[in-house]
């Protein structure tokens, strides 16, 4: 069964890939936008840098991102001259580091859809005098709505299956920075196979219900599979 120490890894790890995918789709949709529609020599060096956490070993990215926050780092003296103190091994730490190991996850999707979209929709808004902004709430988003779908479902379900980054930034604190992730590491750690074994087992299940709502609102990639 599961202990009181693992529903608190559970909740937190909820708290966090909640708030990480939320946040993750206000700055990854302007980003995908931007490399939807741009001509600039940019795109592909600003494409590179979003796509990186998805080959970087995540222990790579949590060093930098360590020692960027921490008190001899830019990060860290920027945010103890604001009095914020510093980032590594609190909460708001573990945001920052999950939003930056998930970015890819939510931006690629959203990229994929507003490119599948075409300049057409936009077109025919602009000829009913709607504004680029209007174009974009009314008709963009509407079209892009499974790029959406999936790069939410995405950067949950990859928030809750981080470790690494996690580990690097937050450490271990109890009620504070310790995910299922790591709550799994400790169980095995001390021979708690069975413990283990109850949260292994939740988030297998889970992986698998996240397929299915992928496939469910990507029916493109459900024929994919199929064939």
């Amino acid at each position: 069964m599961l202990s009181p120490d693992d529903w608190s890894a559970i909740r937190l790890t909820l708290k966090l890939a909640g708030l990480t995918t939320a946040l993750l789709l206000l700055i990854g949709t302007p980003i995908a936008w931007w490399l939807a529609r741009t001509d600039s020599i940019l795109k592909r060096p600003i494409g590179a840098i979003v796509t990186l956490p998805m080959v970087l070993p995540p222990t790579v990215l949590g060093f930098y991102l360590l020692v960027a926050m921490g008190p001899q780092g830019p990060v860290g003296r920027l945010t103890q001259a604001l009095g914020i103190g510093l980032l590594p091994f609190t909460f708001a730490g573990l945001v920052i580091a999950s939003i930056l190991y998930s970015l890819p996850f939510a931006v690629q999707p959203i990229q994929q859809a507003f490119e599948a979209m075409g300049e057409r929709p936009l077109e025919v808004a602009a000829t009913l005098r709607a504004s680029p902004l209007d174009a974009f709430f009314t008709v963009a988003l509407p079209l892009a709505r499974p790029g959406l779908i999936t790069a939410a479902v995405m950067s949950f379900a990859h928030t809750i299956g981080e470790f690494g980054v996690v580990l690097m930034i937050g450490g271990n604190i109890p009620d504070k920075t310790r995910v299922v992730s790591v709550q799994i590491y400790d169980h095995v750690e001390a021979l708690e196979f069975t413990q283990g074994h109850w949260l292994s087992g939740g988030l297998l299940v889970f992986s698998f219900c996240v397929l299915l709502v992928l496939y469910h609102f990507n029916p493109v990639t459900s024929r994919k599979a199929a064939s």
